[in-house]
């Protein structure tokens, strides 16, 4: 893809719409549409300030976060608007941000609710000539899938970001390494963080890297730093393999000219030939898998589920093999699945079943082929959602 055989790229910063003039109370979506020589001025001065990439203001331009409005028109009117701001040549996507909305056990949402807004939203982005889509700012694992299901119904490059506390930690535990496993074989073109500029978490990136098939991004908070600390701080990650760098809130137009001025001596980020991506995963723990997997006798989805799962014995199995008969089960499974110390292989002999499984498993699975499903069907299923067939 064109974007990613330009990297390292600066990325547009998070705007500070009240510094343009918006009053506090406002939305900002429809604030700029009712503006637009107050955003065209502030996304020309990200371009001024070394911006390679633009997003158009959408990140809440969703069902979520307005209800009420035509989120189609929205959508399309603020990507225009983004493009009338950019010079020949600036890539300008579509910014995606977080629902707010939990799925079981964190909350009570449901996930095909989610995704259908976000698919709203991004069949509007795509339809409107969206170069490419960042998905920004989220806190679950599962809100960020519902998303990237959404976005990979698209041609489009689709870059993952996870927010995450200063030790690296999402609001449901998630981290970067799993998130990785899981979001890179789902199809995302990029996976990173939202972060301080922390430098343990540039070493968790540095940890991260053998198992990466895809360039990292990274969105640094620039709030009580210098825009040569910022700088500084960012060279630890571009060594990492970050190719998509970009600032989050508490950024001035000093901080971007940093990083522009220290990507013009990175080279593009070197992914190892061969990563180490034989993994499955929930959203707190990656699980490496060797070269045998030796399945545990055939799990029931009860309501004793979770037990069984914890007391796995884990020195005569190297993988808990669940059984989804329905629906049912597969909500279950996504549900209580995170306990698991192991990772979780599913048996069902139905498509639909099976598509229910890997759809509401927040993580990666592997997938038992000693069923009734056909090989044809079974393949593409799999790859649809990153699982693993054994």
């Amino acid at each position: 893809m064109e974007l990613l055989d330009r990297l390292p790229l600066l990325l547009d910063p998070i705007p500070d719409f009240h510094a343009a003039g918006m009053p506090a109370g406002a939305e900002p979506e429809l604030w700029l549409t009712e503006h637009p020589d107050a955003a065209r001025d502030l996304l020309r001065g990200f371009l001024a300030a070394g911006a390679q990439v633009l997003r158009a203001p959408t990140l809440a331009a969703n069902r979520f976060c307005l209800p009420d409005c035509d989120i189609s028109g929205l959508n399309r009117q603020l990507l225009d608007l983004a493009r009338s701001a950019a010079r020949p040549g600036i890539p300008v996507g579509g910014a995606i941000g977080p629902s707010g909305l939990f799925v079981p056990p964190h909350g009570e949402s449901d996930f095909d609710d989610i995704f259908d807004g976000y698919r709203e939203q991004i069949r509007a982005l795509d339809e409107g000539g969206a170069d490419f889509l960042l998905l920004e700012g989220f806190h679950a694992l599962s809100d960020l899938r519902a998303a990237l299901l959404a976005a990979r119904t698209t041609g489009l490059p689709v870059i993952a970001l996870m927010s995450v506390d200063s030790d690296g930690n999402t609001m449901t535990g998630g981290s970067l390494l799993p998130g990785l496993i899981t979001l890179q074989s789902m199809g995302a073109d990029a996976v990173g963080l939202c972060c301080t500029a922390e430098p343990d978490l540039a070493e968790q990136f540095g940890r991260a890297r053998q198992h990466a098939a895809v360039p990292f991004a990274v969105r640094l908070e620039a709030a009580g730093l210098s825009p040569r600390q910022l700088a500084e701080a960012a060279v630890s990650f571009l060594d990492a393999g970050v190719g998509f760098l970009g600032t989050g809130t508490g950024a001035e137009p000093e901080h971007l000219k940093a990083l522009a001025e220290i990507l013009k001596d990175s080279s593009p980020p070197m992914l190892p030939e061969e990563p180490d991506c034989d993994a499955a995963a929930i959203e707190q723990e990656a699980f490496f898998l060797g070269d045998d997997i030796i399945l545990s006798e055939p799990i029931r989805c009860t309501s004793s589920l979770e037990d069984d799962l914890i007391d796995l014995d884990d020195e005569q199995v190297t993988a808990a093999l669940v059984e989804i008969t329905g629906m049912d089960d597969a909500v279950l499974l996504g549900t209580v699945g995170g306990m698991t110390r192991l990772p979780i292989a599913v048996h069902a002999d139905t498509p639909t079943v099976l598509d229910a499984a890997l759809r509401y498993f927040q993580g990666r699975l592997i997938v038992d082929s000693d069923c009734q499903i056909e090989r044809e069907i079974l393949e593409p299923l799999a790859a649809k959602y990153g699982a693993i067939i054994y």
